[in-house]
Parts: structure tokens; C-alpha cells; sequence
């Protein structure tokens, strides 16, 4: 799409009701309506993985559903998002629920095909798992990634009953394959217990760096977001973002929750500090509606959406002008 090209946007909500219509991520066109997409918005409704509370296959739809009240511009970012990039809802990827290891190859294939088209991805998650597959797509496009992991807990972990996927281990998987960049990887928003102290020994050996809950509150998110800044450079970034990273009074909503979480607030206030990040493709995923009450999770993971959005669509308007100038 060049500069002269418009957009499709989302319906509009003065003419049709808000809650009218089908539920697509802020009421934006189906991928299929619009031939491509700057920015492809997916769920994967999978929670195969999961260790505790199952449900978060059916976040993605919860998320759609919340998003329907997101509006067309954003003033803490002063961007209009869907103005200045193609974003298009492209449904689900549907994947075994039976089989982890088919699922894990379903997501990195339909991921090749979408990231293939020139799309960048914003997933709507299922579990944790899924961001595995991700990774390797988005690694085979730009090379080896630096990570921004929003969780409560590491993922990092070798194995649960002996299962080499789950929703604890995409990240030690993703180090061990070689398709991150190990002198930019970050956890955000960690705390609570862990199985022993080696965990954060193997978490620290593996390169990653930890801002817990209890930093953001004490230093604050715009201290965070230059900190996470310095270290992710240039480098193309993924950023994952696990519900549970917010404080279960902000997302009951999702199966591992633990006490003393960021709030919504923070969360949003760290992303956008780093809106000039090369920000290549996210994912926000582990939100269980079953646990939600009042649409809580789903509307802070709508909104967190729409922020990872906004930055890519501001990036991809960038790239664009700068290549068309030349």
C-alpha cells in the first residue's frame, strides 16, 4: 500500500451500534474483505498447554469482543492506527487441541504464511505455548529477535511430566534453538514463588534480564521503559505479553494468577515509552473469560492490543514515507 492508498477502518460506530456486527478485533475488517495487511490480527485458541487453569482458548474471542469499544485514534500516542496502516482481522488458526506437537507446527505455518505476505502479527492468545511457533517464524524473517516478555512467571522451565512443550518453556525452547537475540532478552512483571533458586540461576545463564512487579512500582514505568529501551537498541523486537503479568484485581481472568501484579496502567504506560522500538511482531495471550469478571481481563488485554498496534502502524507509516521520500 503507498502513502496515496487509504486504509479500510473499523465500521463505524455512528452509523451501526457498537455492539452490533460480527466481533472482529476493534471492529476492523476480516483479512479476507481486504485482500492484505500491514499488521494481521490472529487468535489461536489453544490451551493444551496449560499447567493450571485451562480456558485461555477462548481469550481470543473475549478479546474481540472487548476491543469492540476501542476508537479509531489514540491521543497518548497521537496516532490513528488503522489511518495510517492496513490492520485486518484474520481470524483463527485452528490447531489440534489433542496434539501439542501438530499445534506448535500448525502455528509456525500458518505464521510463515501470514509474516510471508508482509503482515506483521498481533496474536491473540491461548496459552503461552503458542508464543514458541511465533518466534520461529518471526526468527526466520529477521534473524534472531530481542524479547520483551510481560509474565508473572519466567517460562523458562525445561519440562512439565515430562512434556518438551508447555506453557511454561517456549523461552528456554527458543534460546536453546538459537532464535533469540541472548544480549536483549527481558522478563517484566515477575514475582511470586518459584520451584528453587536455580530457576533464576538457569533463567540468568540463559541471558535474560528480570524487572519484577515490585521495580515497576518503585522506579516507575517511564524509568522501565528507557531501561528496556537502552537494551533492545535497534534490534528487531517481539514482545510477548502474558496477562498475568497484571495483578489478578486487573485481569482475574487467566490460569496462573499471582499477587502483587502491575496494573493496567503501568502496563500501558511501559509500552508506549517504547514506541520507538523496531517493534516486528507481538502477542498477548493467557486470558481465561471463564475467570473474568465484567470483562476486566479482556478489556485491559484489548487495550494492550491496540497499543502494540498502534506502534507497529506508526512504524509501518514511518518505513513507508521514508522509502517513498527516496
Amino acid at each position: 500500500m503507498s502513502s496515496n492508498e487509504t486504509p479500510r477502518g473499523p465500521v463505524d460506530s455512528s452509523r451501526v451500534p457498537r455492539y452490533a456486527g460480527p466481533a472482529t478485533f476493534a471492529r476492523l475488517p476480516r483479512l479476507d474483505e481486504v485482500g492484505r495487511a500491514d499488521v494481521a490480527v490472529v487468535g489461536v485458541p489453544f490451551d493444551s498447554g496449560v499447567s493450571y487453569r485451562p480456558g485461555a482458548r477462548f481469550g481470543g474471542n473475549a478479546i474481540r469482543e472487548a476491543s469492540r469499544l476501542l476508537r479509531p485514534y489514540n491521543p497518548a500516542q497521537d496516532a490513528s492506527p488503522f489511518a495510517l496502516a492496513q490492520v485486518a482481522d484474520g481470524g483463527d488458526i485452528a490447531v489440534n487441541p489433542f496434539d501439542i506437537n501438530e499445534a506448535v507446527e500448525t502455528v509456525e505455518a500458518a505464521a510463515d504464511d501470514l509474516l510471508g505476505t508482509g503482515a506483521r502479527l498481533m496474536t491473540l492468545g491461548g496459552d503461552h505455548t503458542i508464543a514458541l511457533p511465533l518466534l520461529r517464524s518471526v526468527a526466520k524473517k529477521h534473524g534472531p529477535v530481542a524479547l520483551l516478555h510481560f509474565d508473572a512467571h519466567l517460562d523458562t522451565w525445561d519440562t512439565y511430566f515430562g512434556a518438551e512443550y508447555t506453557h511454561g518453556t517456549p523461552f528456554r525452547r527458543a534460546v536453546e534453538e538459537g532464535i533469540l537475540d541472548t544480549s536483549a532478552l527481558s522478563h517484566v512483571g515477575t514475582r511470586g514463588p518459584l520451584y528453587g533458586k536455580q530457576d533464576l540461576t538457569d533463567d540468568e545463564k540463559m541471558g535474560f534480564g528480570i524487572v519484577t512487579s515490585a521495580d515497576v512500582y518503585r522506579r516507575g514505568a517511564d524509568e522501565v521503559a528507557d531501561q528496556l529501551r537502552q537494551r533492545i537498541g535497534d534490534r528487531p523486537l517481539y514482545i510477548s505479553i502474558d496477562i498475568d503479568c497484571l495483578d489478578p484485581a486487573h485481569a482475574p481472568g487467566t490460569g496462573t494468577p499471582e499477587a502483587g501484579g502491575m496494573t493496567s496502567r503501568e502496563l500501558l504506560e511501559i509500552l508506549r515509552g517504547l514506541a520507538s522500538c523496531n517493534l516486528v511482531s507481538a502477542d498477548v495471550v493467557e486470558v481465561a473469560p471463564a475467570y473474568d469478571h465484567a470483562e476486566i481481563t479482556s478489556v485491559a488485554a484489548s487495550h494492550t492490543a491496540y497499543e502494540l498496534t498502534t506502534i507497529m502502524s506508526r512504524q509501518i507509516a514511518a518505513a513507508r514515507k521514508d522509502s517513498e521520500a527516496t
